[in-house]
């Protein structure tokens, strides 16, 4: 099995970086969607991992209602198709393997294929949860079932916080955090870009 990349970047080497080698470098830690890395570049430089955070948050919160249905929409399900096929990426199967979620026994795949359908029917996206925040997998599908009682609205702020979870957790592994202040100079091409 594949694991999610170890952390590599350090914050003053990504203050470095240009749009393209920032969305190459970051893109992926929101699963499928580099556009949310490409649109944060530009609310830099950034002068903490939390900073970063904070503007891929921003962008998923602040996309058009449709692009935010696109990125819940390309989030694998717990144990379904594309764990069963191996074509997760290697952060899915890492934060999914932490549970057992690539091993599990008939009856809780019977159970948990029976939560990720009611969810994908009810809500037309996959259940989506932040397996970091849980310690078990009872847990997770303790949080499903609850979940399935929100409304459409609530639902799709809740999964939207969960993928900004993922990337927290994510950004964790790959990022090692520094409190330099950035120098207006040190990515002198944000000025005058347009967001």
């Amino acid at each position: 099995m594949s694991t999610a990349s170890p952390v590599f970047l350090s914050m003053a080497s990504i203050r470095t970086l240009d749009e393209t080698s920032f969305v190459a470098l970051l893109g992926a830690v929101v699963e499928h969607s580099p556009w949310v890395a490409r649109r944060a570049w530009h609310r830099g430089p950034f002068g903490t991992r939390q900073a970063l955070f904070d503007a891929l948050a921003a962008e998923i919160h602040a996309a058009a209602d449709a692009e935010q249905l696109a990125l819940l929409r390309v989030h694998p399900e717990l144990a379904g198709q594309e764990a069963r096929a191996g074509t997760m990426t290697a952060d899915s199967q890492s934060e999914q393997g932490r549970l057992g979620l690539l091993r599990l026994d008939a009856t809780t795949v019977r159970r948990l294929d029976e939560l990720n359908r009611r969810y994908r029917e009810r809500f037309g996206f996959p259940f989506i949860v932040a397996l970091r925040l849980h310690t078990s997998l009872e847990s997770v599908l303790a949080d499903g079932e609850r979940r399935l009682g929100h409304d459409a609205a609530t639902e799709r702020r809740t999964a939207l916080d969960q993928v900004c979870q993922v990337v927290r957790g994510r950004l964790e592994r790959m990022v090692s955090d520094d409190t330099v202040s950035p120098s207006p100079l040190s990515h002198p091409t944000h000025a005058g870009t347009p967001t």
